[in-house]
């Protein structure tokens, strides 16, 4: 069975998609940018885009009573892979208990010319 699943604790999509889709015992999130909740692109660094990106993503697993330790696949998307030490250190500080399998790409350009975007695969007993 599939299921939108919504938060209004994170911004909500910017365009024709759901934040996130249930379906058995997966949840597929759509990709997270770093935008606030009233959709503004933060200001920073890729440090500051990654740790907005993952609260919003702690913020969707509490608002469905979850955790990270649910999640088990994470897909980052970084505009310039020479960034990646700076976003693994921000990173690591939300994945400290076995972390998510996890892939990297470097792209051309995400959406609002952002550097960073992030989506994810949750594991829920329910």
């Amino acid at each position: 069975m599939r299921k939108v699943l919504q938060s209004n604790k994170i911004p909500k999509p910017i365009g024709p998609y759901s934040q996130a889709i249930k379906v058995n015992n997966l949840i597929f999130t759509s990709g997270m940018i770093p935008i606030d909740i009233n959709g503004n692109i933060v200001e920073g660094g890729i440090k500051e885009q990654t740790e907005t990106v993952l609260n919003n993503l702690k913020l969707f697993l509490e608002d469905n009573k979850l955790t990270f330790n649910n999640v088990v696949k994470i897909n980052v998307y970084l505009t310039d892979i020479n960034e990646f030490s700076e976003m693994n250190e921000v990173y690591s500080k939300f994945m400290t208990t076995s972390p998510p399998a996890r892939s990297i790409a470097e792209v051309s350009k995400l959406p609002k010319n952002v550097g960073i975007e992030i989506d994810a695969i949750i594991y829920c007993e329910d």
